[in-house]
């Protein structure tokens, strides 16, 4: 690419970025967490290694990280108005009748015990039982691309049942203990009614063993391709009744030629 051609690239890039910052504006509201958002936006965006308040300050050439802080912590503004802007750009950009919604979760690891939700419980990140935080996100992905579009905080069990620890980290009272497929199925809905075009719902064993979630895809008219467990039970209406099986058995019966492989993406040395 020319010097001119790149240095175009950049300047499109940048007032992209702009028109985005206008566009999330209204839901901050004062001029002046408009301009910290813009400064929180351009910190995420940059070469800075952890994203801190501190360094997020020193990126944005402030003395301290108030203000990013503040953005977070202080601040008043809806985070899920944010969300709907957020998610009307993503698919007017992404947006097509192929795409895909896809639902995991991830964990953040934490060391102390004040953070919301932070409890010794199982992470995919960690591969093992850490004191972490869990959130529950929903993807969309489609031919153009792939970006997140909605999340949600997992609230364990001794988090949603304690009164003084709710009310010191400042949880609503609104946020009751909702499993992670319950979590995932009204990301999944708060999507499809807002007309996000959708083929295929996505997600691993954890909600697709979970009866309600493709009970309620399947009450919309939703396809989906959810994994179980090899030990799920399946049950088929035959000429002779009902017959009860699971996946392993029903894959150990098939005969060694009838499989094939299929790369599963890139890895360190090819694909997988």
């Amino acid at each position: 690419m020319s010097v001119a051609g790149w240095s175009g690239s950049v300047l499109a890039w940048h007032r992209e970025l702009d028109a985005l910052k206008v566009r999330l504006g209204p839901v901050f509201g004062r001029r002046e967490l408009r301009a910290s958002c813009g400064a929180f936006l351009d910190g995420l965006l940059s070469g800075v290694e952890r994203k801190t308040g501190w360094l997020l300050a020193e990126q944005a050439g402030l003395e301290r990280p108030y203000r990013m802080q503040s953005l977070l912590g202080r601040s008043h503004w809806d985070a899920d108005a944010l969300r709907d802007t957020v998610r009307a750009y993503a698919i007017e950009s992404l947006g097509d009748a192929d795409g895909v919604l896809v639902v995991d979760e991830t964990g953040f690891l934490k060391k102390g015990a004040h953070s919301v939700g932070v409890a010794r419980q199982y992470s995919g990140t960690a591969g093992r039982i850490e004191n972490c935080q869990i959130g529950v996100f929903l993807a969309y992905a489609s031919r153009y691309g792939q970006t997140l579009i909605d999340r949600q905080l997992y609230l364990p069990k001794e988090w949603a049942e304690d009164e003084a620890r709710r009310a010191s980290a400042h949880v609503p009272q609104s946020q009751a203990f909702a499993t992670k497929p319950a979590i995932a199925a009204k990301l999944i809905a708060d999507a499809l009614d807002a007309g996000v075009p959708c083929a295929w719902v996505l997600a691993d064993a954890l909600y697709g063993s979970d009866s309600k979630l493709r009970r309620m895809l399947e009450s919309r008219g939703q396809p989906y391709v959810l994994a179980v467990r090899s030990n799920h039970c399946l049950r088929f209406v035959r000429e002779q009744g009902i017959e009860q099986t699971d996946p392993e058995t029903m894959a150990d019966e098939l005969k060694p030629e009838v499989w094939q492989s299929h790369a599963a993406g890139e890895g360190a040395k090819g694909l997988r």
